[in-house]
């Protein structure tokens, strides 16, 4: 039930983006979902993407420094509180999340959030247990 992310480290420099973005479309790899965090002088890229293995050959080849996470994609109903209520179930059961993005992408009635925990074992029987769809990386991959 984890998904596979990939991190990539950029200088905070014009054009650095645009060439991670254009490697990756050079090898047919499609970026699925993304959040981008910096500061003055780096930023760190994480990528969800359809082809994990080929995405980071070709950016280690790009001269990209890349690596490989596990993080939890979690079907959020999509509706006021629907995250918040999540958030409590796992405070409750002492699980800390590290950081979460949202998937641009939709299923049915709930949106798809990823989340990064200290713990993603404990985390997805924790949803599990309470009913809520823990997405596999296969089928995220492919939305």
């Amino acid at each position: 039930m984890k998904v596979q992310q990939i991190s990539i480290f950029i200088e905070n420099t014009s054009g650095r983006l645009a060439e991670v973005t254009r490697v990756l479309g050079e090898a047919g790899v499609n970026i699925r979902a993304l959040s981008l965090a910096d500061t003055s002088d780096f930023g760190v890229l994480r990528l969800i993407v359809d082809k994990n293995d080929l995405a980071r050959e070709a950016l280690a080849r790009g001269g990209f420094t890349v690596t490989k996470t596990d993080v939890v994609a979690v079907e959020v109903p999509d509706q006021p509180l629907g995250l918040a209520r999540i958030l409590a179930l796992l405070d409750r059961a002492g699980i800390n999340v590290e950081y979460l993005y949202a998937f641009v992408e939709r299923c049915g009635a709930n949106a798809v959030i990823i989340f990064r925990f200290d713990n993603a074992d404990e985390a997805i029987a924790t949803l599990l247990a309470n009913g809520l769809d823990v997405l596999p990386g296969e089928r995220l991959y492919q939305m």
